[in-house]
């Protein structure tokens, strides 16, 4: 972990599941170099929880707002969180 990571936690609503959203945020997540986990919810959102810098988190929030072609976002919750330095890269996890 570098001093400069921070940690933001993500819960993304809309026609996120069933198309292409988990691995659009791995693929997107990984070019950018952060760390953390994308998993599909019981509820239908997706909840996205990255580590990295600052700036590249924003990008990929940037990035995660428009998604693949077929999916829709309506809504986003973003949560700051400190960075713990627990994540070594960026997986796809198995849906809560």
């Amino acid at each position: 972990m570098k001093h400069a990571d921070v940690k933001k936690h993500l819960r993304i609503k809309g026609r996120v599941q069933g198309v292409g959203y988990r691995y659009f945020t791995w693929e997107s997540a990984t070019q950018l170099g952060l760390r953390g986990y994308v998993r599909n919810m019981w509820n239908g959102e997706v909840e996205v929880v990255v580590e990295g810098p600052r700036n590249l988190i924003e990008r990929l929030i940037g990035l995660l707002r428009e998604g693949p072609p077929l999916a829709r976002v309506d809504d986003m919750a973003v949560v700051y969180q400190e960075a713990s330095g627990e994540f070594s890269h960026f997986d796809i996890r198995r849906g809560s």
